[in-house]
């Protein structure tokens, strides 16, 4: 699952999936839009539910600073690489 959420010049994008292992990965990346400026950061759930308790956290968090969520979709759907590829030009500072 990948979702984010912008203001007019910032977004914040989370990523929740499963490893190799099973594990479910929570990825929060967060930045300004156009620019390599932001960070990323990864936390590891007890399980799924955790993993979308904390959605569900940055998504009220996001909404009271007046972000407006502009994607919510799977891992598997094109708009997915996009955001996917976002993630990993941060991660690779």
């Amino acid at each position: 699952m990948i979702i984010r959420w912008e203001s007019e010049h910032d977004y914040v994008l989370v990523h929740v999936h499963q490893d190799m292992f099973g594990d479910w990965i929570f990825v929060r990346a967060w930045g300004q839009i156009g620019t390599a400026y932001g960070g990323i950061q990864h936390a590891l759930a007890e399980d799924y539910t955790q993993a979308m308790t904390w959605v569900s956290d940055v998504d009220h968090i996001q909404g009271l600073r007046g972000f407006a969520k502009v994607l919510e979709t799977s891992d598997d759907a094109p708009e997915a690489r996009d955001a996917v590829r976002q993630l990993s030009l941060l991660d690779g500072r």
